[in-house]
Order: C-alpha cells, then structure tokens, then sequence
C-alpha cells in the first residue's frame, strides 16, 4: 500500500506593490527646442506699427534663458572648442565698434542688438536642438509660420489691402505691415528653402509630398510680395539644395519650375504685368532704373566712401545714418513712401545702406568684416562638411540647414538686419550652427 505525499500548501506570492500612474507627459519627454518653435508662433501675431519689439525678441531672450538653465543641469561642456571660436567671432568685431558710437543709447542698443542676432540666439538655438527630431520639428514650424503668413499675403493681393505697390494696395506683407515689405518676403521664403531640404532630403514618401506641396504653394505669396532680393536669394539656395541632393534631380526640378512659372505668370496670368516689371527692374541698373534701385546704389556708394575714411574700425554702431547724407550723391531720396495693409501713409527715413555686407564695413570698418562676415563664412564651410560626410538619414536636416544658412547669406547683399522678422535670422542662423558645430553623436541621435 503506497502513500501519497502530503498535500502542501501553494507558496502565496508576494503582495506587488500599487503601480504608480504614468505621467502623462514626462519632463523629459517634452523637446527642449520647444522655446524656439515658440518664438517662430509669435512671428505669426500681428505685429503694430512703430513698434521697437515684438512678443518674439522677448521669446527670444527665454530662449536664452532656457539654454542657460539646460547647460547648467546638464554635467558636460555645452560647446565645442570650434563653436566658441566661430560664435564667439563677432563679438571682437561689435565690441570695438560700440564703442565707437555716437552716444551711449547707440552703443548698448546696436550692440545687444548684435549680439542677440549673430551670437546669443544661434547659440541658445545650437544648445536646445538636442537631435534630428528637434530639428526638423523647428523646419516644420518654419513652414507653417511661411503657410500662414503667406495665406495672408495672398488674401491681401487678391481684395486689395495690401501695402501699396504702383498706386494699387496689391503688395503681399502678411502681418508685418508696410513699415516692414521684408518681413513676409523673407518669412515665405524661409518656407520655401525648408520645405525643399526636407522634400529632398526625405525618406519617407509622405514626408516628400507634403514638403514638396508646401514648397510649391508658397512660391505664389512669395512672388506677390515683389521682393527681389528674396527672390533671388531663394533661387540661389533652392538651386544649391537640388545640386546637392544629385544633379539629374536638379535638372528635373529645374524644367519643372520653368514650366510652372510659365504656367502661372503667362498663362492664368497671375500679376504677370507687375511681376514682368518687377523682374525686369532687377537688371536695369544704368538704363532707366527705378527709384528704389537709385536710392540702394546711392546709399552703397555712401557706405563704401565712410569706409574708406574709416577703413579699420568704421564710424560706429548704429551711425550709418548721422553720415549717410554727408557722402551720398543728390540722387538719393528722402525716404521710402510706405502705406495700404491698414496705415496710413508714411515718409520712412533711409537709414541703412540695404546692404548688410556693407552695412558692416561702414559702421564696423575691416574689422568688423573680418570678424562677423568671417564668422558666417566658418559657419557655412563647416555645414557643408557636415553635408558630405553626413549620413543619407540626415540629409533632410543637414540640406535645409545649409540651404536656410546660404539664402541669409545671398540675401544680405539686398538687406541688413532689422525689422520685427529679425529674430527669425538669428534662429535659422542658430539651426545652422546646430548642423555645422554640434558634436556627432548629437546630430545622429534620433536619426532612426
């Protein structure tokens, strides 16, 4: 007779301590770049007439201050030897010229207006894109800020309450308004450069079509603002991304667009009389040129002549127009007339030669050249290093980034800083600086 083993008792589990809800958002989590895409939001507010600063350069100074913040938390050197010289360039250049200035108000002022463009918000930027994904979540906030401003240019064309243009309300300016033709100009075709990089640079084919329909659409507010210079620069930087990106490609692209400007000017006829004229004035510089193209030569031609008075440190911040009538010609004009979009009519004063190359030279001398203008060229020799022997999964990062950089720099030879939309300069310089500067692993990281 067998036995059976004696029944035991199941060993009892350990009562598991209660779970912990999830956060629904954790800190870590939320992408550090998201002050910077705040400061892109506000460009979209309409921006009031006379106004010295907007809701943007105040976001801008946050931005700062959360870069700071992050760097101090964060148990590592924020920068690279390389991105303390080539960002830390400029402010050899501004000092001295500062301190040349007129007045006290002139020195402070041109000098944090400097630095908050060329140095502290393209390294607050540099800091805070963390990887690709925060990159390319600021190029898509650069597109949607284009679509919306460039929606709004094209609502003014088409019932009339644009700036005026010609005696006709008809300029597209967004919310910038007519004190500042410059803004939307530059706005869309920071929309158009981006949305090409990441058409281009794309893997996925969604991403390509939805980049490569924003880029389309906003060609048509960007020629409805008769901008040259932004035309032009644009041009230049789409050009550079398509050779990039493979020359068959290129040359697709390129018989594309002639066919599509063909289509839109000849055929449906889209301002094509303003638009022909506007086009034709770009290279009509001694026959019969128009009074816009005489005041900039006039003004060029002053900027130079201050240099060669002052060729090493320039007449001083923010004194280009204390000297302008001093060593203009009797061509010049006494300002722009500006007016439509909701102002009235206005006289503006020339106070810039339009020309940010020569802006510097006059007001900063050789030095300041040497030292901003010199920074910019670093900048732009590292991001396209970067673009060779960068991986293909980052070409829709790296391409944009070197096209955004290449198009400010194009634009600078028919612009200098100013106006509510500079901020977003210092920001497309600072994504630049996150390409050309940042250390491997970081623009690598989130490239999956």
């Amino acid at each position: 007779m067998t036995t059976s083993p004696p029944l035991t008792a199941a060993p009892r589990r350990p009562a598991s301590a209660p779970r912990r809800p999830r956060p629904l958002l954790s800190v870590r989590a939320v992408p550090p770049v998201l002050p910077v895409v705040a400061v892109v939001a506000l460009l979209g507010l309409p921006v009031a007439a006379g106004s010295a600063a907007t809701p943007a350069d105040a976001a801008s100074a946050l931005v700062v201050l959360a870069a700071l913040v992050r760097t101090l938390l964060r148990a590592r050197r924020p920068l690279t030897r390389g991105a303390v010289i080539v960002l830390g360039l400029p402010v050899v250049g501004v000092a001295v010229a500062a301190a040349g200035a007129m007045s006290t108000g002139d020195a402070w002022t041109g000098l944090a207006r400097y630095l908050q463009v060329f140095v502290l918000v393209p390294v607050a930027v540099l800091l805070l894109v963390r990887d690709r994904r925060g990159a390319r979540l600021l190029l898509w906030s650069l597109v949607g800020l284009a679509l919306w401003q460039g929606a709004i240019g094209v609502k003014q064309y088409l019932t009339a309450t644009g700036a005026s243009y010609q005696g006709a309300d008809i300029r597209a300016v967004g919310t910038f308004g007519p004190s500042d033709v410059m803004g939307m100009a530059s706005v869309v075709a920071f929309g158009v450069v981006a949305a090409t990089g990441l058409a281009l640079g794309a893997r996925e084919r969604r991403q390509r079509l939805v980049a490569t329909a924003c880029a389309v659409a906003l060609l048509v507010p960007l020629a409805l603002s008769f901008s040259r210079g932004a035309w032009i620069a644009t041009a230049v930087a789409c050009a550079a991304q398509l050779l990039l990106a493979g020359v068959r490609r290129a040359a697709a692209v390129f018989a594309a667009a002639a066919a599509l400007s063909v289509v839109l000017v000849g055929g449906l006829g889209v301002g094509a009389a303003a638009l022909e004229e506007r086009l034709t004035s770009i290279t009509q510089v001694t026959d019969s040129p128009d009074q816009s193209v005489v005041d900039r030569y006039t003004m060029w031609a002053a900027a130079a002549d201050m240099w060669r008075e002052h060729p090493v440190t320039g007449v001083g911040l923010k004194a280009f127009p204390a000297y302008r009538d001093g060593h203009a010609s009797l061509a010049l004009s006494s300002g722009s007339d500006t007016g439509g979009a909701g102002q009235e009519f206005r006289r503006q004063p020339l106070l810039s030669p339009h020309n940010m190359y020569l802006l510097l030279l006059s007001e900063q001398g050789l030095l300041g050249l040497v030292t901003v203008a010199g920074s910019w060229l670093a900048l732009l020799v590292c991001a396209l290093r970067g673009l060779r022997r960068g991986a293909a999964r980052l070409r829709d990062v790296g391409l944009p980034a070197c096209g955004l950089l290449l198009w400010q720099l194009v634009n600078f030879l028919y612009a200098d800083i100013g106006g509510p939309s500079t901020v977003l300069t210092a920001v497309c310089f600072g994504l630049a600086a996150w390409w050309a500067l940042s250390r491997d692993e970081e623009r690598v990281a989130g490239a999956g």
